[in-house]
């Protein structure tokens, strides 16, 4: 079976987005969802009006954005506030996906989605699904040496996020990156793209 689109998944600083990267100089197009709710809630963003209306001008920056930390420390707060914010922007990160996949004409299709164990609709969407794992303890060492943040700070993220367990479960390929090097994650990606996309579509 000819393999075009995969789903790849993984918690912060898991390293999905060094898969993602290889995946790409082999040929796929990338979708996004981070980068398509960023552009969404941006200044002039086609989220920002719903996203004003349902939180008001405290949760908007001065250049008309959504204020991504006071948005986070609210949904920390609050969950039900995550719950709505992913109501405004769910839909359109959808319908913005299909629009990129379908761009992508006959080019392999990998879709970097985050939540993606949580959404059965997602699963429903991809050939085959490649979750990126490691510790947590990696996971917070990671992010708190790239983006500065606080440990704790990194945990709660964690904490709102699915569980490891969970994304595994749906997985079709699990990456291990814990322990691995740059190069032998990029050479572990690199094979599994060989079996699934040269391999099936040979």
């Amino acid at each position: 079976m000819a393999i075009r689109r995969i789903g790849l998944t993984g918690g912060i600083g898991s390293g999905k987005s060094t898969v993602a990267a290889v995946w790409v100089a082999n040929g796929a197009a990338l979708v996004d969802t981070d980068a398509i709710a960023r552009s969404l809630t941006t200044p002039g963003g086609a989220a920002m009006p719903a996203v004003r209306a349902a939180f008001g001008d405290g949760l908007i920056d001065a250049r008309g954005a959504l204020d991504r930390q006071r948005m986070r420390d609210l949904a920390f707060a609050d969950p039900s506030a995550r719950r709505r914010l992913e109501a405004i922007l769910h839909p359109l990160i959808g319908a913005e996906a299909v629009a990129q996949a379908t761009r992508a004409a006959h080019r392999p299709v990998v879709f970097d989605v985050p939540l993606l164990a949580e959404s059965a609709h997602w699963r429903s969407r991809c050939d085959r699904i490649v979750v990126v794992d490691c510790d947590e303890q990696t996971q917070v060492e990671r992010v708190t040496r790239r983006s500065g943040w606080p440990a704790d700070q990194v945990r709660r993220v964690l904490a709102q996020q699915a569980p490891r367990a969970m994304r595994r479960a749906v997985a079709d390929a699990v990456i291990h990156n814990d322990g691995l090097t740059l190069e032998l994650l990029q050479a572990t990606a690199n094979s599994l793209w060989a079996l699934w996309v040269d391999g099936a579509n040979a």
